[in-house]
């Protein structure tokens, strides 16, 4: 069966607002009469059951899915590339055969390396911390992922060359570990690290940006620019680092409706697009004398430069054309962001807190008064990961925005309340 993508689920309980029905159970009814035509233009139904598990956990959780545990199938200290780099730093004092094996034994057949041991040498030689990953742990995701199997080793997956029909159909996202630059005489010399989306299609550079971390706000902020530049895409397509990966940002995959997909382990060249790109800037940016350039704005602004001037404007060998005008031949598919002033909240992480009998709750060592009677109630809190952003929270239930949580004032409280007032 086909899969119901995030932007068709939302778009089902967005219907659930206007359908007929005094209560919840006949508006889902009223729903699954209802035809949703998905992105390719077909026409779907879904029972009312259907409909009410999806709005169950919207309200609850803020995704149409279930999310049993956040970090179910994931590691929380280091990922599956943390432990291939070390085991591929580490190897070359292993004495290993060509097929990457170790050494064969009396009949001749290959024998694998010993996991418990290498284990030790990435802990020995500093690769790993055993305060950061645990033996069962190393073992466990070695074996999940084939990280010891040799990289010429046949496989039988298939690879097709491939390219999606329309513009924000799919976009590619990684990161470049750049080079060690020393923005003024003074400073230790920093390495940047270039976090960068690409349209699938045609090619476009959504948005590009150098960081001196490679970390989840970057990455979040990077996404965020994209957004608001070339549109909303149907889903993003990016590797298991744990930025990537994080729950923050597969939360804002789905508030967009965009799906998140990731790649397997060790297989850079599903992703082949993005590399491509990398491996062009390498050659064409990179090599620049970067030694004048004495900010990270400047380096960001000669980047931008270079992409829009440079890269946009010149003939892609496999389009025939140029990224910017195959990108411009699909503007009206494209999906933007709506002008309001909410879209911020679209990128804000969240919480949940219960509202004491009071109207009031604890968030960052400061009470905040809720904005309507919430009493005994627990609300999503909802806050900026910017210092820059706005600094009160906001309060969701059901799905449905509250308002802005503001500090209590004591002083203002201490007065009768009007008729009709509880507080």
């Amino acid at each position: 069966m086909k899969r119901v993508s995030n932007y068709l689920k939302m778009r089902v309980l967005g219907a659930l607002e206007h359908a007929p029905g005094d209560s919840f159970n006949a508006r889902y009814r009223a729903v699954s009469e209802m035809v949703f035509h998905d992105e390719d233009g077909q026409p779907r139904r879904f029972t009312w059951r259907t409909i009410q598990t999806w709005w169950y956990y919207y309200r609850r959780h803020g995704i149409t899915e279930n999310p049993v545990r956040s970090d179910k199938g994931t590691h929380r200290k280091l990922s599956p590339e943390d432990v291939l780099a070390a085991i591929e730093m580490t190897l070359p004092s292993f004495h290993t055969t060509a097929s990457g094996y170790g050494k064969r034994s009396g009949k001749n057949r290959p024998r694998p390396l010993n996991i418990q041991a290498l284990y030790r040498a990435c802990i020995e030689q500093g690769h790993l911390r055993r305060d950061r990953i645990a033996p069962n742990t190393f073992r466990r995701i070695v074996n999940r992922y084939d990280l010891l199997k040799p990289d010429t080793a046949e496989s039988p997956r298939r690879r097709l060359a491939f390219a999606k029909a329309h513009a924000n159909d799919l976009w590619q996202t990684d990161t470049l570990h750049g080079p060690w630059l020393r923005f003024r005489r003074e400073d230790k010399p920093v390495q940047v690290f270039l976090i960068a989306f690409i349209d699938d299609a045609s090619r476009v550079i959504t948005h590009g940006e150098f960081h001196t971390a490679d970390d989840t706000e970057n990455l979040i902020s990077t996404f965020q620019t994209a957004l608001y530049k070339r549109g909303v895409p149907k889903a993003v397509y990016a590797d298991n680092g744990s930025n990537y990966s994080s729950k923050e940002f597969a939360q804002i995959c789905t508030r967009l409706g965009a799906v998140l997909i990731h790649t397997p382990v060790r297989d850079g060249a599903s992703k082949g697009k993005i590399e491509r790109f990398f491996r062009t800037v390498r050659d064409q940016f990179l090599v620049r004398d970067l030694g004048g350039v004495t900010s990270l704005q400047e380096l960001n602004d000669l980047f931008i430069r270079w992409v829009e001037d440079t890269y946009h404007t010149r003939e892609h060998t496999t389009l025939g054309m140029r990224p910017i005008d195959r990108f411009g031949l699909d503007l009206g598919r494209i999906r933007h962001l709506q002008q309001c002033g909410f879209n911020a909240e679209l990128f804000f992480l969240q919480t949940t807190r219960r509202v004491r009998t009071d109207n009031t709750f604890q968030f960052r060592n400061v009470r905040y008064e809720a904005p309507r009677d919430l009493r005994g109630k627990t609300v999503e809190v909802r806050y900026s990961r910017f210092t820059n952003g706005p600094p009160d929270p906001v309060l969701y239930l059901d799905g449905e925005r509250l308002g802005t949580a503001t500090p209590v004032n004591y002083i203002d409280n201490d007065r009768k309340p009007r008729l009709g007032e509880d507080f």
